[in-house]
């Protein structure tokens, strides 16, 4: 491609960078607090296009080398793409492939004292599986419902560290007063108690704690599906 092509796709990228950081499109690509580096690297191909273009015009008298071939511009498609079509945010059928990253907690804070309480899927998973903090208490749970390959149920969050191409599942199994009706990928909001149940994942053996569920309602997606719990 000639600089003019290439300052108009640097152009495209770089605003489509900026319709993501300004909305919560690039909550589906990196983790929130990566927004910054997002709307920074927009205005830098931004930059970089439109001082390509003035250097191109004061040049424009140089002699020009052969034409580049058409086919070149096929190279905007991934950016309109980018722009145009929003990628779901990974679910079901990549959770029950991919086992559990539940690791032994680092440290967790004071649950508060009273019910119920709201936690994430990953503090609740690790508190479940390694300590003793929520026997007795009553506790909300928001998260996306997986079904493995025997109909078993879980509450799935996907835990990224940077972004989505790292995203693995933390995975709750489910007991108790279940929906009549479960579908993989909808959202749901779990009121339950702690239940001591574990058991292993079968794609990586890792710990999998239960939740007795009391009440269940749906629920919308979030605007960030990812649990950024063990980055904070």
């Amino acid at each position: 491609m000639n600089r003019q092509a290439q300052a108009a796709v640097m152009f495209l990228l770089g605003g489509a960078l900026l319709h993501a950081g300004t909305t919560d499109l690039y909550l589906r690509y990196v983790k929130s607090g990566l927004r910054p580096l997002v709307l920074a690297a927009g205005v830098v191909l931004i930059a970089a296009a439109l001082a390509t273009v003035w250097y191109e015009r004061k040049r424009a008298g140089s002699p020009r080398g052969h034409p580049e071939p058409g086919v070149a511009w096929l190279l905007v498609l991934p950016v309109l793409a980018l722009i145009l079509i929003a990628p779901p945010a990974l679910g079901s059928y990549s959770a029950v492939r991919t086992g559990t990253a539940l690791q032994p907690p680092y440290g967790l804070d004071p649950l508060p004292s009273s019910d119920p309480v709201r936690l994430s899927v990953v503090d609740y998973a690790s508190r479940a599986a390694y300590t003793h903090s929520l026997h007795g208490r009553t506790v909300r749970v928001t998260g996306f419902l997986a079904l493995d390959a025997h109909g078993s149920p879980y509450l799935v969050r996907m835990a990224l560290n940077c972004c989505a191409a790292d995203a693995q599942p933390v995975k709750i199994g489910l007991t108790g007063q279940l929906p009549p009706v479960l579908r993989p990928d909808a959202w749901l909001e779990v009121t339950g108690v702690y239940a001591s149940r574990l058991t292993r994942d079968p794609v990586n053996n890792g710990v999998i704690p239960y939740l007795r569920v009391t009440s269940a309602r749906p629920v919308a997606a979030p605007a960030d599906p990812y649990d950024e719990t063990w980055n904070k």
